[in-house]
């Protein structure tokens, strides 16, 4: 693997070890909680359903659109997801993980710059690459905050980034 992709694969891993860290232990009800209740458009989402829609997404670019593997994600489901610990959560997390892992270290260096085509737009690899670390890194932020809304103002301890690895 290039250094680039470790890199990459580095970054992934980190923000998505954060989201694990994020709700380790958490009960169900805090897991399940969502700040703004609504249905609507105006829906916020759980922390359960936030864990599963950064590693469905990621499954998504990385195995689906990049690895060009069948398609089995259920995006909408991962909206509706209600669990009873945070078992599964780990446990999607820690597939999803091995399955980056798997995809990026047997990436070849010349597939970075190849395109795939995602919902009618043409987009390099690398690009999906960057997206599944950008997106990750948006909801860990909101799982941030509405972790920081359950306890009452007390943040989740978080290492900055000259302290991780």
């Amino acid at each position: 693997m290039n250094a680039e992709l470790q890199h990459y694969l580095q970054m992934i891993n980190d923000l998505r070890n954060q989201v694990a860290d994020l709700i380790q232990d958490l009960p169900a009800e805090a897991l399940n909680w969502r700040p703004l209740p609504q249905v609507d458009e105006h829906a916020t989402n759980s922390l359960a359903v936030l864990a599963a829609h950064v590693a469905g997404a990621e499954h998504f670019w990385v195995a689906e659109v990049i690895a060009g593997e069948a398609p089995t994600r259920d995006r909408a489901a991962e909206f509706r997801l209600v669990v009873e610990d945070g078992r599964e959560l780990q446990e999607r997390l820690a597939a999803v993980a091995a399955e980056t892992q798997r995809i990026l270290q047997d990436l070849p260096d010349s597939v970075l710059d190849e395109t795939r085509v995602v919902q009618g737009r043409s987009v390099s690899v690398r690009w999906g690459i960057l997206h599944v670390i950008d997106h990750t890194a948006l909801h860990l932020g909101h799982m941030q905050i509405t972790y920081q809304l359950w306890m009452h103002g007390r943040a989740h301890p978080s290492p900055r980034w000259f302290e991780r690895v």
